[in-house]
């Protein structure tokens, strides 16, 4: 392997921990007695914040942004806005549903993006789609099936877990186009400068996500000033903001753009396996055997809308904000 691709690789599993992180940042933030409003607020916030220094520290992502046209700025914050939906959804639901089994119900997404594909996008190749989203559904069925319904989350925290992918799918499909993607696997941007257009773009998405949820808190009251938020939650804010969402972020970029988007996206399987083994560690948390093999087949459906023909050929990188 040489050492490009080999940084590469590192650079993907470095931001498949720090995105899986998220969860595990949250549970102990809501403990100190902020919601998943105040939580995604700050969240968004600070990465925003970060990731606006990063590309004003570069020249060549300068350009991109003074380069960008008012069709993709317009993209990029009704993207932000949209993503309020996706993230909104995953972290109210954390508030009632494990990390573990949360992180195994939100990664059913790359099979609904296959899906969707069909219709817009690369489509993959026979029944590879089809067949993807079948082993994920079947996944989250062993997983759900496996909840003790005595100690079991409340049926309204699955249900926001569940819609979370369902709404990411549709923003990579959108976030895609947006990017220049077509269905004849082209895409309309230089090779050379989408790394540095996708930056920018970035920043611009995690400013429309943030100003979001900080007029709905200001609107609705929420104790989100700084001198309200409890000193014991800082530190996951902080992280949150830092780790899960900007170095999350600009390490897949980093890596994608070595690797390609196919082979990133199948490193970043190991997000739940990360976000399982550290919520059984820091957490105390644990899944049953049947929730774990729906996690097999949870995975193996990424695997199989993650290979062929259209997915293998897909060198670009993708434009992810986040998995929640």
């Amino acid at each position: 392997m040489d050492r490009r691709r080999l940084v590469g690789v590192v650079l993907v599993l470095v931001s498949a921990c720090a995105y899986g992180s998220g969860a595990l940042f949250g549970k102990p933030a809501y403990e100190t007695g902020i919601d998943w409003l105040i939580l995604s607020s700050w969240r968004f916030l600070i990465g925003a914040a970060a990731s606006w220094i990063f590309v004003l520290a570069s020249v060549r992502q300068r350009a991109a942004l003074r380069g960008l046209d008012r069709r993709a700025v317009a993209g990029s914050i009704a993207l932000g806005l949209l993503y309020l939906g996706n993230s909104g959804t995953y972290y109210a639901g954390l508030e009632t549903v494990d990390a573990s089994l949360a992180a195994l119900i939100v990664y059913i997404y790359p099979a609904l993006v296959a899906v969707l594909a069909l219709r817009v996008g690369q489509p993959l190749e026979g029944r590879r789609a089809w067949t993807a989203l079948g082993l994920a559904l079947v996944g989250v069925a062993f997983a759900v099936g496996g909840i003790d319904p005595d100690i079991g989350p409340p049926p309204v925290g699955l249900a926001l877990i569940v819609a979370s992918p369902v709404i990411y799918a549709i923003w990579i499909v959108l976030a895609a186009r947006l990017s220049g993607e077509r269905r004849d696997g082209e895409t309309t941007a230089e090779s050379g400068s989408v790394g540095d257009a996708i930056a920018a773009a970035s920043a611009l998405i995690m400013s429309a996500t943030a100003t979001g949820y900080w007029v709905i808190a200001l609107t609705l009251g929420r104790p989100v000033l700084p001198t309200q938020i409890p000193t014991a939650a800082w530190p996951n804010l902080i992280g949150i903001g830092v780790v899960a969402t900007f170095i999350a972020i600009q390490t897949f970029y980093a890596g994608t753009r070595r690797i390609g988007a196919a082979q990133a996206s199948l490193l970043s399987t190991i997000e739940p396996i990360w976000t399982i083994s550290m919520a059984a560690l820091l957490l105390g948390e644990s899944l049953a055997p049947i929730q774990l093999a729906g996690g097999v087949l949870i995975l193996v459906g990424v695997v199989v809308s993650q290979t062929g023909t259209a997915a293998a050929s897909s060198a670009r990188p993708q434009v992810r904000l986040a998995d929640e």
